[in-house]
């Protein structure tokens, strides 16, 4: 197990949000933390504890009048740890080539795998095409409903036709380095892991995974050691020092060595 870092950037602003609450036409979310910092601090403080393939979120659409001020403060960051960091929110075909340029060790993709709520291969060789897949990651965030957790897109709120499984990690494995999986139903609640999902996460594939949503707790990062047999890794946002909460910075990072 490896923590993997973030940066979570709205409005401008590092944050911590509550997923769910994330609302593309106001700008709106409820907050848990808002940060005086710029995020090229948290990159540079993540660069001197040599913690690699952390993210970066960019959590404004792209037609939203805060995006450009998002993506200058995510720039700012990879800037300041160049190739230590991958960056995901809206990237696609045509903007990929600016983040790795301007230092991004990989690219995360979501939306634009999806056509009209289904999986589009036509889409993911395209983009398979303008970015290799070493330096690809493939965002499938999930939230739960009756017939297994479906993958969530536009930043956790379109619900589509894939769900997670083994047989989707498959056909999509190939094309991508690793995979980020944020809990939608916890993410930002630092109310406990979302155990379920992760049993899906345990066999599902053999590339990196890394797992975010819900870590509260020293217990919470044990239980995911064990439950992923160490091979899945860990993001922590609202429940860590840095961002107001309460797990330290630095005892995660000797846990986790």
């Amino acid at each position: 197990m490896q923590f993997r870092p973030c940066i979570d950037i709205h409005n401008g602003r590092v944050k911590q949000i509550v997923g769910a609450t994330l609302k593309d036409a106001s700008d709106s979310a409820k907050e848990n933390f808002v940060s005086e910092k710029g995020a090229e601090y948290y990159a540079a403080l993540y660069k001197e504890h040599g913690l690699k393939g952390g993210h970066i979120i960019m959590l404004n659409a792209k037609d939203s009048p805060y995006y450009e001020a998002t993506r200058a403060e995510a720039v700012k960051a990879l800037k300041a740890y160049p190739g230590g960091m991958q960056i995901g929110g809206g990237i696609n075909e045509e903007n990929a080539e600016f983040f790795l340029e301007n230092g991004a060790s990989h690219v995360i993709v979501t939306s634009a795998l999806f056509e009209k709520g289904e999986l589009s291969f036509s889409r993911i060789e395209r983009l398979g095409k303008a970015v290799l897949p070493e330096r690809l990651v493939f965002d499938l965030s999930a939230k739960c409903y009756e017939d297994g957790y479906h993958i969530m897109t536009d930043r956790w709120q379109t619900k589509t036709e894939a769900v997670l499984s083994a047989s989707l990690f498959e056909s999509l494995g190939r094309y991508c380095d690793e995979f980020l999986i944020h809990a939608v139903d916890v993410e930002g609640s630092a109310a406990g892991i979302d155990e379920p999902l992760i049993r899906i996460l345990k066999g599902g594939t053999a590339k990196p995974v890394t797992y975010a949503g819900g870590v509260h707790s020293l217990d919470d990062i044990r239980r995911l050691k064990e439950m992923g047999e160490d091979r899945i890794h860990v993001t922590i946002g609202s429940a860590l020092d840095l961002f107001g909460g309460y797990l330290s910075f630095e005892e995660i990072c000797r846990m986790t060595r």
